[in-house]
Protein backbone atom coordinates (compact mmCIF):
# COMPACT_ATOMS: atom_id res chain seq x y z
CA UNK A 1 0.00 0.00 0.00
CA UNK A 2 3.04 2.25 0.66
CA UNK A 3 3.90 1.88 -2.79
CA UNK A 4 1.13 2.65 -4.14
CA UNK A 5 0.91 6.22 -2.02
CA UNK A 6 4.69 6.50 -3.08
CA UNK A 7 3.66 5.83 -6.99
CA UNK A 8 0.64 8.69 -6.39
CA UNK A 9 2.39 11.09 -4.85
CA UNK A 10 5.14 11.00 -7.79
CA UNK A 11 2.47 10.95 -10.75
CA UNK A 12 0.80 13.87 -9.24
CA UNK A 13 4.50 16.10 -8.59
CA UNK A 14 5.27 14.79 -12.43
CA UNK A 15 1.62 16.23 -13.56
CA UNK A 16 1.98 19.49 -11.68
CA UNK A 17 5.31 20.45 -12.76
CA UNK A 18 5.84 18.56 -16.42
CA UNK A 19 2.06 18.26 -17.29
CA UNK A 20 0.86 20.45 -20.62
CA UNK A 21 -1.19 23.60 -20.42
CA UNK A 22 -4.11 23.61 -22.97
CA UNK A 23 -5.00 27.05 -23.98
CA UNK A 24 -9.05 26.43 -24.97
CA UNK A 25 -8.93 29.88 -26.16
CA UNK A 26 -7.45 29.50 -29.80
CA UNK A 27 -9.15 29.25 -32.41
CA UNK A 28 -8.22 27.16 -35.97
CA UNK A 29 -10.11 28.98 -38.74
CA UNK A 30 -9.30 26.53 -41.78
CA UNK A 31 -10.24 29.16 -44.34
CA UNK A 32 -7.55 31.39 -43.18
CA UNK A 33 -3.94 30.77 -43.95
CA UNK A 34 -1.03 32.07 -42.33
CA UNK A 35 1.46 33.84 -45.10
CA UNK A 36 4.55 36.36 -44.12
CA UNK A 37 3.89 39.94 -45.50
CA UNK A 38 7.51 39.36 -47.30
CA UNK A 39 6.25 37.03 -49.00
CA UNK A 40 4.58 37.21 -52.46
CA UNK A 41 0.96 37.14 -52.79
CA UNK A 42 -0.56 34.21 -53.79
CA UNK A 43 2.40 32.96 -55.35
CA UNK A 44 1.92 29.61 -57.40
CA UNK A 45 3.49 27.17 -59.66
CA UNK A 46 2.69 24.60 -61.14
CA UNK A 47 2.87 21.59 -62.41
CA UNK A 48 4.98 20.23 -59.60
CA UNK A 49 6.77 17.43 -60.60
CA UNK A 50 7.55 18.92 -63.87
CA UNK A 51 7.41 16.41 -67.15
CA UNK A 52 7.15 18.19 -69.80
CA UNK A 53 9.71 21.33 -69.34
CA UNK A 54 7.50 24.00 -69.00
CA UNK A 55 6.36 25.54 -65.31
CA UNK A 56 3.58 27.72 -65.14
CA UNK A 57 4.17 30.73 -62.19
CA UNK A 58 1.51 32.53 -61.10
CA UNK A 59 1.07 35.76 -58.46
CA UNK A 60 -1.66 37.84 -57.60
CA UNK A 61 -0.29 40.87 -59.08
CA UNK A 62 1.12 38.91 -62.42
CA UNK A 63 4.15 41.52 -62.92
CA UNK A 64 7.44 40.63 -64.54
CA UNK A 65 9.41 38.56 -61.60
CA UNK A 66 13.31 37.77 -61.39
CA UNK A 67 13.26 33.68 -61.02
CA UNK A 68 16.50 32.10 -59.33
CA UNK A 69 17.13 28.03 -58.99
CA UNK A 70 19.48 26.41 -56.92
CA UNK A 71 20.23 23.07 -56.21
CA UNK A 72 20.00 21.16 -53.59
CA UNK A 73 23.57 21.60 -52.73
CA UNK A 74 23.21 25.96 -53.05
CA UNK A 75 24.63 26.34 -56.31
CA UNK A 76 22.28 28.56 -58.80
CA UNK A 77 21.59 26.58 -61.44
CA UNK A 78 19.55 29.20 -63.44
CA UNK A 79 18.29 32.94 -63.28
CA UNK A 80 16.22 34.52 -65.22
CA UNK A 81 13.59 37.32 -65.45
CA UNK A 82 10.02 36.56 -66.12
CA UNK A 83 7.83 38.54 -67.62
CA UNK A 84 4.67 36.24 -68.49
CA UNK A 85 3.92 32.85 -66.81
CA UNK A 86 5.53 29.86 -68.50
CA UNK A 87 8.84 29.25 -67.36
CA UNK A 88 11.31 26.75 -69.98
CA UNK A 89 12.98 24.30 -67.69
CA UNK A 90 13.88 21.78 -70.07
CA UNK A 91 17.67 22.28 -69.66
CA UNK A 92 17.66 20.97 -66.26
CA UNK A 93 18.10 17.62 -65.26
CA UNK A 94 15.78 15.36 -63.56
CA UNK A 95 16.26 16.25 -59.55
CA UNK A 96 14.91 18.46 -56.77
CA UNK A 97 15.88 22.15 -56.19
CA UNK A 98 14.82 25.60 -55.06
CA UNK A 99 13.05 28.03 -56.92
CA UNK A 100 13.18 31.88 -55.68
CA UNK A 101 10.98 34.43 -57.62
CA UNK A 102 11.22 37.86 -56.34
CA UNK A 103 8.44 40.34 -57.16
CA UNK A 104 7.96 44.40 -56.59
CA UNK A 105 10.28 43.73 -53.00
CA UNK A 106 8.46 40.49 -52.05
CA UNK A 107 10.18 37.10 -52.11
CA UNK A 108 8.77 33.12 -51.99
CA UNK A 109 10.48 30.24 -52.20
CA UNK A 110 9.47 26.62 -53.32
CA UNK A 111 10.62 23.41 -53.58
CA UNK A 112 10.75 21.96 -57.90
CA UNK A 113 10.95 18.95 -58.44
CA UNK A 114 11.69 17.94 -62.41
CA UNK A 115 11.10 14.25 -63.47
Amino acid sequence: MKKFYIFLFTLFITTCFFGQEVDTTLEVNQETSIQNSDEIKDFKMFPNPVVNGKLFIYSSLNTAKKIQIYSILGKQIMATNLRGIELNVSKLDAGIYILKAYENGKTSTRKLVIK
